[in-house]
């Protein structure tokens, strides 16, 4: 039996026999359910491979991050190596040691 068809079936029920708390959730969970699975088919995630899709967007969208983090670190690291090459040499020139090259 379709999700639509049970959702009607307790609709009819509620209308005949008056709506009693079970029924009343019973209405509310398929509801959801079938809200649920529209929603899934519109973002395409309807299918059953959808899942292991997901799974690998998230192992993607993880190394992606993991990547940027690795790039800003080597970057900052070169920023303050070159800085600190800079003061070094700074400090050579100051000082007169660059006459001993």
């Amino acid at each position: 039996m379709k999700r639509e068809d049970v959702l009607a079936s307790l609709m009819a029920q509620a209308k005949d026999e008056g709506a009693s708390l079970v029924t009343l959730r019973a209405i509310v969970e398929e509801s959801s359910m079938l809200g649920t699975d529209r929603a899934l088919a519109r973002l395409g995630l309807g299918d059953p491979g959808a899942e292991s899709d997901l799974g690998e967007l998230r192992e993607l969208l993880r190394a992606w991050r993991d990547a940027k983090s690795s790039a800003w670190r080597a970057f900052v690291g070169w920023l303050v190596r070159g800085a600190l090459a800079l003061v070094l040499i700074g400090l050579a020139v100051k000082l007169g040691l660059w006459k001993l090259l």
